[in-house]
Order: C-alpha cells, then structure tokens, then sequence
C-alpha cells in the first residue's frame, strides 16, 4: 500500500486520473486539461505542468526523457503505487461541490450598485456560460467522429450532458435577468413587485410546493 502524503490535493488526483488513461508528457497533459479538467476542475496551465513531477517526487508516477526532434521532454506514467493511490482516493467519500460564480456574487449585491453594473455581472455570466458551451460542443462533435478513449465513451457522455445542461441553463438564466433589470427603474428598495411575485409564484410551481397562507 503507497504511503500517500496528506497534503496531496485534489489537482493531483486529477492529474493522477488522466495518467492512469495513459502516458503524457507535460505539454500533452496541459492541452488534455485545457480539454476536459476545464469543465470539471480548472487549473492553470502552470499547476498541471508542475503537478506531474510532484507525483514523481512521491513515487506515484514515473518519468523518462525523450527526443522529439531537437527538443527533449519527460513523459509522465503512473506507477502501480498511484494506481493504488487513485483507487483509494475514489473509494474515499467526495467532499461537496464548490460553486464559484462572481457575476452571481455581484448579483446578489446589486442593489449596492447601479443597474448597469448588476446587467454587466449577467452579460459575464452569458459570455463566460456560451463560450464554455461551444467550447464543450465542439469536443463532443470531434468525440462523436474519433474518441480518443473509446472504451470511456459511457463516462464522458455523462459528464458532457451535465456540463452542457449546465451551460445551457445559465445562458437562458442571463437572458432572463437581463429582461428583468432592464425594467428596474433603480437597484434597491423595489421589493416585493407584482412581477417579483410572478417569478416567485414560478419557483414554487417549480419545486411542486403551495406557498403558506400566512405567507
């Protein structure tokens, strides 16, 4: 059993998944967590280059040099210790999901601003969900042709219809609160509107609960 170290993060699970799929070398694991890690756990280009040679220090992953023309680069394989490690870090419980959404932030504290400003925090949230969104369509189409891991193909279309109904939800959210700041007069004090309660009247249908009579 591999002596795993307790400061090993998430982000070098993460890195540990994928080079249980196969050998990458540092430049190969960037562009494959630009791909698929983006959607489910970003980091930046800079912790997954570094984060294999972490894995190497703990005796969970391997590398070897090799020459690619006139450039020499490590190529990055696990080792049955990070096998190991990795199984017993998906039997392990999952901590809870973090949603970290700064436009909504903003949102929440719009009536401290101007309208202007909370309709810039929804156009954030619209330009970053649609981009996400292309960017994830675009590789389901490309895995729809050629699937790089064919015998994954029942994993990734899970995680891909999340993601993408995901996206989907939060651009047809802006496009809603778009329309519903562009009738504010002002940010704060207005309350409990007639359309206020319209909307709130359709989140109750929603969730399948009668608002209480005292209410």
């Amino acid at each position: 059993m591999p002596n795993v170290p307790a400061q090993l993060s998430t982000t070098s699970y993460a890195v540990l998944g994928l080079l249980s799929l196969r050998s990458w070398t540092g430049y190969e694991l960037v562009q494959q967590g630009r791909r698929t890690l983006v959607h489910i756990w970003p980091k930046e280009d800079s912790v997954l280059y570094e984060e294999p040679r972490r894995l190497v220090s703990h005796g969970l992953a391997r590398s070897h040099k090799e020459r690619q023309g006139g450039r020499v680069r490590n190529r990055y394989e696990i080792t049955d210790e990070g096998r190991v490690a990795l199984r017993e870090w998906l039997g392990a419980p999952s901590a809870a999901p973090r949603l970290e959404l700064e436009p909504m932030l903003r949102l929440f504290f719009a009536d401290q601003g101007e309208v202007s400003d909370a309709l810039a925090a929804v156009t954030a949230l619209r330009d970053w969900a649609a981009t996400r969104y292309a960017v994830g369509a675009e590789i389901i189409r490309e895995q729809s042709r050629q699937v790089l891991f064919p015998e994954r193909v029942h994993i990734g279309v899970l995680v891909a219809r999340l993601y993408i109904d995901l996206y989907s939800t939060m651009i047809s959210f802006a496009d809603l609160a778009e329309k519903e700041i562009r009738t504010w007069p002002r940010t704060d004090g207005l309350g409990r509107t007639d359309r206020t309660q319209e909307l709130i009247d359709e989140l109750l249908d929603t969730i399948g609960h009668e608002p209480d009579a005292t209410s």
